[in-house]
């Protein structure tokens, strides 16, 4: 199984001249914990912002999200083994990763969708 068999298509997205709140709404209104940040201009992925990222600047007026994100990114392609993804997650502590075609995203891969792919049967757990 490879990400693009597992992967969350519709992704949601910001720009990182985005107020911090705006984000905040956008993640509050689609039960999501976190959106890649896309540059205008070029349409590239240039960050990623989390809840984690609002709440570690929660005392802090008028943000921007370039001032919050994550810029430091891990990718996956979707060709990208599961198994690999979620080794990722797990050695990165991280929570999801964008998926790319050409420093453009086409999916998401979140732990959920990983569970959710054990859950229905599509991924085994082995043990070691």
């Amino acid at each position: 199984m490879i990400a693009s068999d597992i992967m969350t298509r519709k992704v949601y997205t910001t720009s990182p001249q985005a107020s911090v709140q705006e984000v905040a709404q956008l993640l509050y209104r689609e039960r999501i914990s976190g959106v890649p940040v896309i540059d205008d201009q070029s349409n590239q992925l240039v960050g990623m912002v989390t809840e984690a990222d609002i709440i570690r600047h929660i005392d802090r007026d008028d943000l921007k999200v370039a001032e919050i994100m994550t810029c430091q990114l891990v990718t996956v392609e979707e060709d990208t083994p599961v198994s690999d993804i979620a080794a990722l997650l797990t050695e990165r502590r991280i929570k999801r990763v964008p998926v790319v075609q050409g420093g453009r995203v086409v999916g998401i891969v979140s732990r959920a969708d990983i569970v959710q792919a054990v859950a229905m049967g599509h991924l085994i757990i082995r043990q070691w």
